[in-house]
């Protein structure tokens, strides 16, 4: 799996046109093969940045996402909107757990094993 984050600075006054192109970059986006989460979010520190979260099962999905006519027409309307530099990141994801359950699963065998015992803490996301 590979996940992409990214930090958008919006022009104040383009917040309106940044939210339009955000919402058809993410539709479009979640259609593709391989894409498993592509959302945009508003940052609670300011009013013009906006973080970027996406999940794509390989790199050939997301490098294939850089191919469509929804990503050039972002790209191309995105510098009318932006007041900065774009930051992002990319990782590849070797190993995952899902949640909760997968934590307590593993603590209760490893606990089982050394035979003692343990309170596994509550967790709240």
């Amino acid at each position: 799996m590979i996940i992409v984050h990214g930090v958008f600075p919006i022009r104040a006054e383009a917040r309106s046109k940044a939210l339009a192109l955000m919402e058809e970059m993410s539709s479009l986006s979640r259609k593709e093969p391989g894409c498993l989460t592509y959302e945009f979010y508003a940052a609670l520190s300011s009013d013009t940045e906006f973080l970027l979260f996406q999940e794509w099962e390989s790199i050939d999905a997301l490098q294939d996402h850089f191919d469509t006519p929804h990503m050039e027409t972002f790209l191309s309307e995105l510098p009318d909107v932006l007041n900065g530099e774009i930051v992002t990141r990319r990782y590849e994801v070797r190993s995952r757990e899902r949640g909760a359950q997968a934590r307590r699963e593993s603590a209760s065998t490893s606990d089982r094993a050394k035979n003692t015992e343990r309170t596994v803490p509550k967790i709240i996301h």
